[in-house]
């Protein structure tokens, strides 16, 4: 008698298609505090879960107290209903805590054309602790800049201004 050899089921392509379309449905969902990067690009967009017909997405604020939070997770739900998931449910999750380095280079480069300096650095670097010296300016990269306010738009953000061309500009914190 010879070996008994288990054939793998073949992927059900339905599963996988609806994972990519929830995933895309759910990662186009805009930040409302900066509407050039969408929660994909930030890296808020953890998971994206099926069970029988329900579609889950999981996502992690920026920081516990993120006002943004509630209207993302009803911005979610709504495209994953124009997706058309019947069933659908938006979990928060708060660990791991979110990190910068969850930021998608695209997305810091859409912070730098917006005029935004993304973050310099890891999350588990000197710049989390003790801040960072130098911040290229996102209009003209200049090095020559010097932080007005530790605290800019929002929590996330600290305050700049460029010495060369002197526009004040937001620094997205590394976190």
């Amino acid at each position: 008698m010879g070996e008994v050899v288990h054939l793998r089921e073949p992927a059900d392509e339905r599963l996988d298609e609806r994972v990519k379309r929830a995933r895309e449905a759910a990662g186009n969902v805009v930040d409302p505090e900066v509407p050039v990067l969408t929660i994909e690009d930030l890296g808020v967009l953890r998971d994206v879960r099926l069970a029988g017909e329900a579609v889950e997405v999981v996502i992690t604020p920026t920081y516990s107290g993120c006002p943004a939070m509630d209207l993302i997770s009803v911005q979610v739900d709504l495209a994953l209903e124009k997706a058309g998931f019947a069933s659908r449910k938006v979990t928060l999750s708060l660990s791991p805590a979110w990190t910068t380095d969850w930021m998608s280079e695209a997305g810091k480069e859409k912070l730098r054309a917006y005029g935004i300096a993304p973050p310099v650095g890891r999350a588990k670097g000197r710049g989390v602790l003790f801040g960072v010296d130098e911040i290229p300016c996102p209009h003209c990269g200049s090095a020559e800049t010097e932080r007005v306010s530790e605290f800019g738009s929002t929590a996330c953000k600290a305050l700049w201004r460029c010495r060369a061309c002197r526009e004040p500009f937001d620094y997205f914190k590394c976190i």
